[in-house]
């Protein structure tokens, strides 16, 4: 017998009492469930209920406002506790977190779409070696972001003589998902969503706790009109269904629709925006000349994006694959509220299934942002000043990647003259980056070295690298860039410099194109 499942959004959130467990769907600006957010947030700023909740979520998810996403969920006392991989985007809790309202761990993005699955095979937990010897490790932090949190939720275990880290499953009251288009039955598809993300790992893992599904979509049917392989989620694992209002229903938070993030057309590459040059665009440069035909690559977002944008400009984007860690394989990665999405995908995948493809070490190179590294190459994107950012997908990718760029400015807004294809420092910048000792470890250099990782830290001055033994060695200058005067003076440690310290390419600091495609595809075929 069909079930009727449709029901307002006011209606659905009534499931969701005090005291429970919920997740929510999406990926920073996409496929969030903005319906039943809104809701949710009216129920309880009208009513007090439902309070102390466990929130959990893969990603940040909102525009970095206090009315949007994620943001709606983090007044004072509605949240007892937060588990995700990342917090930038909705501040209003990161607020919580920061004034020890509510309890926080933050756990590698990869790892809890993978926990989703574990949850629902009743397994003991998942079981990984994704955040050994970084601020997850329950013998340095254990994940846990202030003072409030206290209980331990990883475990430090040991298989065979190695250790592994432990991350225990736990049952899950609601799930809030989102979808296109519903049948009566509950059956979902995708086709205007720009990822899939974990939506099916989370309906499985709330249904088989128990508990109850509830899934936003833009539009119900009667039956569709799409093959059966196209339904991401089968209607036995959906209880109810809420359609969104037109003004609440978006792709991302930049984008209404975009047709190109779902393989509805195809955009040309002389889209992508050229960059001027100054400091950003000769990290992007330099970072770009370690790409090598064929390889598989990951980007960060922020100053990563610049190498997808220089190959583009070089003519070798075609020559390699960029992949984003929400799903999306080739084309065109996405920046801002759009990052995760890719214009012209390959192909898009679930999100637990491309780190499947990441933790087993699929990646060959991966280019990311960095806040802070120190002598011994650790590196910290997670926690910076009176700000949370959490470690998104980075612990999960720089663990299991071949090679390893990180990708920033020597330090903070410092002034400079590209003039004569040299570098000259104009008004030094404030903040360093290279520290003593980072405050937070997203990134061990040890461990990476233990595991023969290829590290290389690429600033618009100077390029490092991780030695054999994790120390920070120099190992280029910017042609026009004094090494005491504009590099070492600036670091908090003093790093081994090379007997064989380069020039960086004088092509780098050139308006012409550097030629790169022919270059990399004469050394490839000899």
């Amino acid at each position: 017998m069909k079930k009727h499942k449709v029901i307002s959004a006011d209606e659905a959130v009534k499931f969701i009492k005090d005291g429970d467990t919920f997740l929510t769907g999406g990926f920073v600006g996409s496929s969030f469930p903005e319906e039943l957010a809104i809701a949710l947030e009216k129920r309880y700023l009208e009513t007090g209920s439902p309070k102390n909740l466990t929130y959990v979520c893969t990603a940040s998810l909102g525009n970095h406002s206090m009315e949007m996403g994620g943001s709606r969920l983090g007044h004072d006392g509605m949240l007892k506790r937060i588990i995700g991989s990342h917090f930038a985007a909705f501040p209003r809790i990161t607020n919580l977190i920061l004034d020890n309202k509510i309890e926080a761990y933050n756990f590698p993005l990869g790892t809890i779409s993978h926990l989703y699955r574990d949850i629902a095979a009743h397994k003991p937990g998942t079981i990984t070696k994704v955040g050994l010897h970084t601020f997850i490790d329950p013998r340095i932090q254990g994940g846990k972001l202030n003072e409030k949190t206290t209980e331990d939720l990883v475990e430090l275990i040991n298989i065979h003589g190695e250790d592994y880290l432990l991350y225990p499953s736990f049952p899950i009251n609601v799930a809030l998902i989102r979808g296109t288009t519903a049948d009566e039955e509950g059956y979902i598809t995708m086709e205007k969503e720009s990822l899939i993300l974990d939506t099916l790992a989370m309906a499985q893992a709330v249904k088989n706790s128990g508990g109850i599904v509830i899934a936003e979509v833009e539009r119900v049917t009667t039956k569709h009109r799409l093959s059966p392989q196209l339904v991401q989620i089968p209607g036995i694992l959906v209880d109810y269904i809420v359609v969104t209002k037109p003004e609440n229903r978006f792709q991302s938070y930049a984008s209404k629709y975009d047709p190109s993030f779902t393989g509805e057309i195809e955009v040309p590459t002389s889209m992508i925006p050229k960059m001027k040059l100054d400091e950003r665009k000769i990290v992007a440069r330099r970072a770009t000349m370690f790409l090598r035909p064929d390889v598989v690559v990951n980007l960060g977002i922020g100053m990563p994006e610049g190498v997808a944008s220089v190959a583009n400009e070089e003519n070798f984007l075609d020559c390699i694959t960029l992949t984003v860690e929400p799903g999306a394989i080739g084309g065109i990665p996405q920046g801002g509220f759009n990052f995760g999405a890719a214009a012209n995908p390959k192909a898009i995948i679930s999100l637990p299934e491309q780190f499947d493809f990441y933790d087993g070490g699929g990646l060959d190179q991966t280019y990311l942002g960095m806040t802070e590294v120190d002598e011994e190459g650790n590196t910290n994107v997670s926690v910076f000043g009176k700000k949370i950012a959490g470690a998104g997908g980075f612990i999960n990718i720089t663990q299991n990647t071949k090679e390893i760029h990180f990708v920033g400015t020597f330090n903070l807004k410092a002034k400079m003259e590209i003039k004569d294809k040299q570098l000259k420092i104009v008004e030094e910048g404030k903040g360093r980056k290279f520290v003593k000792k980072v405050k937070s470890i997203t990134f061990s250099g040890k461990y990476a070295a233990s595991l023969g990782q290829k590290v290389f830290y690429i600033t618009e001055r100077a390029v490092f690298r991780l030695t054999s033994d994790a120390h920070v060695e120099l190992i280029e200058v910017a042609p026009g860039i004094d090494v005491e005067k504009d590099v070492l003076a600036h670091m908090d440690f003093k790093p081994l410099i090379s007997k064989d310290l380069k020039i960086m390419d004088s092509r780098i600091f050139d308006e012409s194109l550097m030629k790169l495609r022919e270059e990399k595809l004469a050394n490839y075929d000899a």
